[in-house]
């Protein structure tokens, strides 16, 4: 038996323990290069690092190349190192790999203090890692996430290998753009532009340390889905970035508190351009197929930022203007909420899941509800109390004797909305709207406004909504009776009409004017100001209602949805607002066709050009639909209805230059508005998706012309006013224009005695 406590015993053990050692250590050695003798040669090529090739998304831009759109499951914008801002660098070192720019790959002393941490963690608290940034690149690239030694040392050799192949600012460039950060955003680039609205080299150093914390676990630290985690992260890079002197002092102190306003996904883009975006990416899916979401294809539009912006403004306040003016349909749901408030927290949490925000029109749940007052948590957070103007419109739902439809009560679903410090309580509107401008030279469409909200509605009511287009459709009978002998003096007898079915196509027919007024004898440049449907229909029934829809065709419309019947003049038929638009361009820009677009160019991720858009030249004879003569006198005519006609509110643009006509159709399903400046067209829309009658004091005027109007203030901002010359084919006859030689007999009066034709005629009446 051997005595250990024997000196001599001692020594033999301890040189035999230390022969083991060694022979273990020479063992473990001779093992870890027979390793990597065996590995290293099959380890992947670095060809997928060295040809960086990620998968780009398609991307939409206006013609003024602000971002638009994106669209693919990886959201990146490859960025040189060059071109990262500093700030941002150094807020990704300082928490993710301090020691980046002096270690070879592996830090040796983070590895040790996280094997010692793990081993003597027995609180069951989180592991620490000690990843380098170069291994991170190497798991990336070429690795799963398994907690195995073999994948381990595999992430070892490949972390040398790139280390030996690449320098340490292409690693650091391949991390930033191929780290994944939340939100489908790969690299820095992308993310700042979906969390913050922002190039990445605008960011700020509190925002550059909100990006930084993101790789450790973007599900779970995401400012969108959980902003205290996020920002608890932040603080904590600030403060090593600060410890590092990246940061300044007051730099730090001023990071920690600045508000970080994040782009929801309802506006992520900083503009409003959804249906836009998406005619870009059908024509980009139907050209390319599966590749138009990985190889970094770039749209670019002729959208106009400024113009985009005003239209969707417009078009929203248009159409809420109109539901003020109509019924509280009340709450959109209701919650039995409970007394103890972590369950009504969690109730509350799943209806603003149900009824997400719509742009500024926020979600709500009451809390508290009397006629005075009503006290609402809101779907930003917010607890608001609603008193005064605030509540006038939910009145009727606020009364004692409420309907149990309307009655806004503890648990109902509302909308509220803010307007300067003030809330109030609102509805998101049933009603729909559409709003198309363009360059009447060259059709560039400059904004396209397919709907109030894209993401309950993708039906685009620019392109595919064929609706009646009303009054708005009479100036196309009136052009083409120029090229019959008629002029604007003409003189029609404004009096009540009867049809028998044959001349109609259809039932017997006594049609009326909208204001039920008949004037008599009046000049055609009085009856298109005052939309008079009895003139429009004598006019079409004298010159042939054959003739009259063959005309009117060669602006564009579709003549199987035009059929050749006199409720033609009235615009019975259908059109789309984008059809409207490309054929009044035809009186604006001297009697052109032309044929409206949205894509100007499409280029590969490189900037090589796929695909670019032919655009006709402005003023090419080959493109006339109609005469110099004629197309001046129906932009006199039509300067005449905004003058002293039924869109007269356009006068408060204070421009003399403005042309245009109001619509509203039968039964007031359609209103609409249809006119432009010498340069810009531009047609609104308000119906509802299924027909029905919009009110007995609705018209286009009222609804239709106030969305053209705010869009024009900011469309003709910089426009000069523009005095269109007579044409040598007009003259001035008797104070009013007709062709210097007429195509035919001029028509002097349709059913009038010449006695009547000099009678007086009533004050203009609105449409």
């Amino acid at each position: 038996m051997i005595n250990f406590f024997h000196p001599l015993s001692t020594k033999r053990f301890l040189r035999g323990l230390l022969r083991l050692s060694i022979g273990l250590f020479v063992l473990a050695i001779v093992a870890a290069i027979v390793t990597v003798a065996l590995l290293y040669p099959s380890l992947p090529e670095l060809d997928s690092i060295t040809s960086y090739r990620p998968k780009m998304p398609l991307r939409v831009f206006s013609a003024d190349e602000v971002l638009l759109a994106e669209f693919g499951d990886e959201r990146r914008n490859v960025t040189p190192l060059k071109d990262i801002p500093l700030i941002m660098k150094q807020a990704l070192l300082a928490v993710e790999d301090q020691h980046f720019y002096e270690h070879n790959g592996i830090y040796i002393v983070g590895n040790f203090r996280a094997l010692l941490h793990n081993m003597t963690n027995f609180s069951g608290g989180p592991k620490q890692g000690a990843s380098t940034i170069t291994q991170q690149v190497a798991r990336n690239f070429f690795l799963t996430n398994e907690q195995t030694y073999h994948r381990k040392i595999i992430e070892a050799l490949l972390t040398y290998k790139i280390e030996k192949n690449l320098t340490k600012d292409q690693i650091l460039e391949l991390y930033m753009n191929q780290i994944y950060l939340g939100q489908r955003a790969y690299g820095f680039a992308s993310a700042a532009q979906i969390y913050f609205g922002k190039k990445l080299q605008d960011i700020t150093p509190a925002e550059a340390a909100m990006l930084a914390g993101l790789p450790k676990s973007p599900a779970r630290i995401n400012p969108i889905t959980n902003y205290p985690r996020a920002k608890t992260r932040q603080l904590v890079v600030l403060q090593l970035m600060r410890q590092l002197n990246y940061i300044t002092e007051d730099q730090y102190q001023q990071a920690k508190v600045q508000p970080l306003l994040l782009k929801t996904s309802n506006n992520e883009f900083g503009i409003h351009a959804e249906y836009v975006a998406e005619l870009a990416r059908q024509a980009v899916q139907d050209e390319f197929k599966a590749d138009s979401y990985t190889r970094g294809i770039n749209v670019y539009t002729t959208i106009l930022k400024e113009d985009q912006i005003a239209a969707y403004t417009a078009l929203r306040k248009g159409v809420m203007d109109y539901e003020k003016r109509h019924a509280y349909r009340g709450p959109e749901a209701y919650l039995d909420l409970p007394d103890d408030s972590d369950d009504a927290d969690e109730l509350i949490e799943t209806a603003f899941s149900n009824y997400p925000a719509n742009d500024d029109f926020l979600s709500a749940v009451v809390l508290e509800s009397t006629p005075k007052k009503v006290v609402v948590v809101a779907s930003s957070g917010e607890e608001i109390t609603i008193t005064g103007g605030g509540l006038s419109f939910a009145a009727s739902g606020l009364a004692n004797n409420a309907s149990s439809k309307i009655k806004i009560k503890r648990g109902a679903v509302l909308r509220v909305i803010q307007d300067g410090k003030n809330w109030s309580i609102t509805q998101l509107p049933e009603v729909e709207s559409a709003f198309v401008a363009a360059d009447t030279n060259t059709g560039a469409i400059r904004a396209l406004v397919g709907g109030f909200d894209f993401k309950r509605n993708q039906f685009n009511h620019v392109t595919q909504a064929w609706r009646q287009p009303g009054s708005t459709f009479k100036p196309f009978i009136y052009s083409a009776s120029l090229e019959k002998g008629f002029t604007p003096a003409t003189i029609i007898n404004d009096a009540p009409l009867t049809f028998d079915a044959t001349q109609t196509g259809g039932l017997a027919w006594e049609p009326k004017n909208s204001d039920d007024q008949y004037d008599g004898p009046i000049t055609m440049r009085e009856a298109l100001a005052k939309s008079k449907n009895m003139v429009s229909i004598q006019i079409l029934e004298n010159i042939g209602v054959n003739y009259g829809q063959e005309f009117a065709m060669k602006f564009g419309f579709d003549a199987d949805k035009n059929p050749p019947y006199l409720p033609l003049a009235l615009g019975a038929g259908a059109v789309t607002p984008l059809q409207m638009a490309a054929a009044y361009a035809v009186f604006a820009n001297g009697g052109y066709k032309i044929k409206p677009y949205l894509i100007s160019k499409i280029t590969d991720a490189s900037g090589t050009v796929l695909h670019q858009t032919d655009v006709p030249k402005p003023g090419m004879e080959s493109n006339r639909i109609i005469s110099e003569g004629n197309a001046f006198m129906m932009d006199n005519l039509l300067k005449n209805v905004v003058k002293n006609g039924s869109a007269s509110r356009a006068l408060v643009l204070n421009r003399p230059d403005l042309a245009g006509k109001t619509g509203t159709t039968n039964n007031a399903y359609d209103a609409w508005f249809a006119g432009y400046q010498s340069r810009i067209v531009a047609v609104a829309w308000i119906g509802f998706d299924q027909p029905k009658n919009l009110g007995s004091r609705e018209f286009g005027g009222g609804l239709a012309l106030p969305i053209w109007i705010s869009y024009m203030q900011t469309a003709l901002l910089h426009q000069p006013i523009e005095d269109r010359p007579v044409p040598p084919t007009v003259s001035l006859v008797d104070g009013d224009y007709s062709y210097t030689e007429p195509p035919t007999a001029i028509v002097r009066s349709i059913g009038v005695n010449p006695a009547a034709a000099s009678m007086p005629v009533a004050s203009p009446v609105l449409e």
